[in-house]
């Protein structure tokens, strides 16, 4: 009698071949998720162009995951001092009523000292650090800003330069847990948004590079040199305004 051969071994796939499927899955699922979450911001931008709607920082959302908590009150524009409107705008970017969100040849200075192997200056426009804010995080990469550009060019074509303006002055930081100008004007100097001074203003917009060491309410010498340098400027700034008071 013949007996048929035993093939169930044969048949089996060795051991790193029986993981490929899985593996594979595994992957694809990772890259779907992966997609998603570079993709989710662009639609943010779409939802945030709505006024009505209060959008978070990342920072904000991190305060909160690890318990720390927040203060921030959203304010309309028209609710904010027009002389911190100025101030912030001269102190952190002069042309934004000009570029598309990116200034680009303050961008261009910046890769020209790289490749000459100097130190870099920040040439960040107001929709960068919007960017930033709202959907990345701190600290200084090439992928963070690699991620920043696109995401500063899509919300500027997206939103109009006065609700740009009136995100980012709810969403910056301005001390520990403290986010937005009526929440920094409340805690630096006990009065609204709406009743800044122009000295105020100044010492806000610069302690907005570093609000953890420049306290607007207790600022050093060197920093109200600056301030009184951003109030000059600040007065001046009409021609650079128009797209947000006309």
């Amino acid at each position: 009698m013949d007996i048929a051969p035993d093939t169930t071994l044969l048949d089996r796939p060795a051991g790193p071949a029986a993981d490929e499927k899985p593996m594979r899955r595994w992957l694809k699922r990772l890259l779907k998720w992966a997609v998603a979450l570079v993709l989710l911001p662009y639609v943010l931008i779409l939802v945030y162009a709505v006024d009505f709607v209060r959008p978070v920082s990342t920072l904000m959302l991190w305060d909160l995951v690890t318990l720390r908590g927040y203060d921030r009150r959203w304010v309309e524009f028209e609710e904010i001092a027009p002389v911190l409107v100025q101030s912030v705008m001269v102190s952190e970017d002069g042309q934004f009523c000009n570029h598309f969100g990116v200034d680009m040849t303050q961008l261009k200075g910046v890769v020209q000292d790289a490749l000459d192997g100097e130190s870099t200056r920040g040439a960040s426009t107001i929709p960068m650090q919007a960017a930033k804010n709202l959907f990345l995080w701190n600290g200084r990469s090439f992928l963070r800003k690699g991620l920043e550009l696109p995401l500063a060019i899509g919300a500027d074509a997206v939103w109009s330069k006065k609700r740009m303006m009136e995100i980012y002055l709810n969403i910056a930081e301005w001390g520990p847990g403290i986010y937005g100008i009526e929440a920094a004007a409340q805690h630096h100097f006990r009065i609204s948004a709406r009743k800044l001074n122009r000295k105020q203003a100044a010492l806000l917009a610069v302690s907005l590079p570093n609000p953890i060491t420049r306290v607007a309410s207790r600022p050093s010498r060197g920093m109200t040199r600056l301030a009184a340098l951003i109030q000059r400027r600040a007065r001046a700034s009409g021609a650079y305004i128009k797209c947000l008071y006309d």
